[in-house]
């Protein structure tokens, strides 16, 4: 099965299409408002730790998340 990954730009759109700011988002799942622009804003893969949470959270990472 395959998952339909969005680019960083498409979650921004998600974010303004539902009425939501970045700072909400991270506060209701538990982030740091700049750990996610940090995901939204660098191009990199997002491979530990919270940035990759994050990524797979927003659907720009295919993954699973640990404990």
């Amino acid at each position: 099965m395959s998952v339909q990954l969005k680019t960083r730009e498409q979650v921004k759109d998600d974010f303004y299409r539902k009425g939501i700011t970045v700072k909400d988002w991270a506060e209701r799942n538990g982030f740091k408002y700049t750990q996610v622009i940090d995901v939204l804003r660098k191009p990199g893969p997002c491979s530990y730790g919270h940035s990759h949470k994050i990524a797979v959270l927003l659907g720009i990472k295919d993954g699973v998340i640990g404990e």
